[in-house]
């Protein structure tokens, strides 16, 4: 069923990352192959040096996949801030998936930095996308501030692997129903991205587990079947686990004469 996120009402809950596909023609076959309606792009990565966008993001947006630009790279709130704004004037969206690093190791998100340059992108009118971990509290800072989404990690961007912390998602869902959750970093296999879709996230982003597969195309189809599957599964309903073995088959105490 459609869902609506950031003003926009989309079919598909698969966001996918546009870095690291063997060529730009692989790239494209595999947007087709996700469904996906939504790609980031790497504002530092693909800038030409005049400062103008170059034939790939002109590619990726003949795709017609709404673009989500992205601040990777940034270290500090207001690199972050001059980052999403050079992104609106170029590409003329108020989407930002905002991007803070505070640890070089882990990439892990400066909570302090990011709610920093979340409220102020939120004043100025930006639909802000942070990618954060699955901290409750920070995550309630960044409602705080403005925010409309929450793009909580798996595991460290690239990793591949899969939801670290299933339980600290899981008190997120049930602590923010209200608010479009999306699962960003850490996904590596189809089987993590059911995984969170049965947790009752909105949505998944991932990058690395297509971009370096061995067949990217199948791969993005791949997951667009897992997202798709993992989302029904949460809606239908998913059966309560049992200490113990419970009978399927209704017994009467008297056998059947034949």
């Amino acid at each position: 069923m459609p869902f609506s996120i950031g003003g926009a009402t989309l079919d598909s809950r698969f966001f996918l990352g546009t870095a690291g596909y063997p060529s730009p023609a692989v790239l494209r076959e595999a947007i087709e192959a996700s469904g996906t309606q939504v790609v980031t792009v790497g504002l530092k990565r693909q800038l030409a040096g005049d400062g103008q966008p170059n034939d790939f993001l002109r590619m990726v947006r003949d795709s017609g996949a709404r673009l989500l630009p992205n601040t990777a790279g940034c270290r500090s709130a207001q690199e972050a801030i001059t980052l999403a704004r050079m992104a609106r004037e170029l590409f003329d969206t108020p989407w930002i998936k905002l991007e803070v690093v505070g640890d070089e190791h882990t990439l892990q998100p400066d909570p302090f930095e990011l709610v920093e340059a979340a409220a102020t992108l939120a004043r100025e009118g930006f639909e802000v996308f942070p990618y954060c971990t699955d901290d409750l509290v920070s995550c309630q800072r960044l409602l705080d501030a403005g925010c409309r989404i929450l793009m909580p990690w798996g595991a460290p961007i690239g990793s591949g692997q899969g939801l670290l912390n299933p339980s600290a998602l899981r008190t997120l869902r049930a602590r923010l129903p209200d608010v479009p959750l999306i699962v960003d970093a850490g996904i590596g296999s189809p089987r993590d991205a059911v995984q969170a879709m049965e947790l009752g996230f909105d949505g998944i982003l991932l990058n690395s587990a297509v971009a370096q597969a061995r067949d990217p195309v199948a791969m993005a189809r791949a997951f667009r079947l897992a997202v798709e599957a993992g989302r029904l599964a949460w809606e239908a309903g998913i059966m309560a686990r049992q200490d113990m073995a419970v009978p399927t088959t209704p017994v009467t105490g008297r056998p059947f004469v034949l």
